[in-house]
């Protein structure tokens, strides 16, 4: 978190912070130009996606993956809106991504489709062009529905 609050403290747009409280771990990084600080796990986690016009997801430990998973759960069920979902590091999620193949679409658990909301890119250029793409095609405005899912929790 404190890299990309780094990077966009010293570029042009605000840098946001959402921390959570915890007895030990984590302290407010000071590359925050507004801070915002919660409680409970589920909260932090539905404001990272609420808001978000593209998740880029590096690899991590339990935190991560259950950021991944709340991502691609409320874009799946249209709980958000459709935006990328960037896996970076192909190596790290392949073991994952095999996974969703061979038990959960074998198993009928997810849709083959839902593997289409996924993009692995290694590149950080391709990363950002892959983000620009998807906006050129789809439009940057919120659709009427986008506004009323934004607009209700």
């Amino acid at each position: 978190m404190e890299a990309a609050n780094k990077g966009a403290f010293y570029g042009k747009s605000p840098s946001i912070g959402l921390n959570i409280q915890l007895p030990h771990e984590q302290h407010r990084n000071p590359y925050q130009n507004i801070s915002q600080t919660f409680r409970h796990f589920f909260a932090r986690k539905y404001m990272f996606v609420k808001f978000a016009t593209a998740y880029v997801v590096m690899p991590g430990g339990f935190g991560t993956l259950d950021e991944l998973m709340e991502a691609l759960t409320l874009v799946q069920t249209g709980k958000t809106r459709k935006m990328p979902i960037i896996l970076v590091c192909a190596q790290f999620w392949r073991g994952l991504l095999d996974w969703f193949q061979q038990v959960l679409i074998a198993e009928g658990l997810i849709s083959p489709d839902d593997l289409n909301l996924i993009q692995v890119i290694d590149e950080p250029h391709q990363v950002v062009n892959a983000i620009f793409q998807y906006y050129e095609t789809s439009g940057f405005e919120l659709t009427a529905i986008e506004r009323e899912i934004q607009l209700n929790l």
